[in-house]
């Protein structure tokens, strides 16, 4: 039996691991890029095109 993941799984837990131990540098840059761009690809690119539509829409209207 075979199990494959999703590079874009693998990727987003990279990135998550990254941000969990406050990493910096090129290497982040390297996978941010690379699971925007596999994320771009998947069915999920048009929900997150809407959500930031929705939350760029939005924040003209939030006072401070």
């Amino acid at each position: 039996m075979t199990l494959t993941i999703p590079l874009v799984l693998l990727l987003a837990v990279v990135v998550g691991l990254l941000l969990r131990f406050k990493a910096v540098g090129a290497g982040v840059v390297v996978v941010v890029a690379l699971f925007g761009f596999y994320l771009a690809h998947t069915g999920a690119a048009d929900t997150v095109s809407q959500l930031v539509t929705a939350l760029t829409d939005a924040l003209p209207g939030i006072s401070r």
